[in-house]
């Protein structure tokens, strides 16, 4: 039996940026990429804390140690400037094999979002 589960979690990031005329996606810092073992094109899970919006888009790297967080295209509307998200990641995978599993979880300081 597969179930899907967490893969990664990166808590509390502020947004920097809304950019309702790009095609879509989320501009993440690759360092917070890389940290919570994110990929490029990875669909990503918004939870926004300010609002309570739930929204999927994919993953897109950004400059690195830039702290950017933009939500691009549509996405571009659930969000505003400096609130506050949890982006997470989920995997199928073995029931057993998911017992023994630990997501990757990253705490970045909430006022510039990068890795303390």
């Amino acid at each position: 039996m597969q179930v899907n589960v967490v893969k990664s979690k990166i808590h509390r990031v502020k947004v920097t940026g809304a950019d309702l005329n790009y095609i879509g996606s989320i501009t993440i810092d690759e360092d917070l990429m890389d940290a919570a073992n994110i990929v490029q094109g990875e669909r990503v899970q918004i939870v926004n804390n300010n609002n309570g919006e739930r929204l999927e888009t994919y993953a897109i790297p950004g400059p690195r140690g830039s702290g950017e967080i933009t939500l691009n295209g549509a996405a571009a509307r659930r969000v505003a400037k400096d609130d506050i998200l949890i982006l997470i990641t989920y995997t199928w995978m073995d029931i057993e094999e998911a017992k023994q599993f630990k997501p990757s979880l990253v705490f970045p300081n909430e006022a510039d979002n990068t890795l303390t």
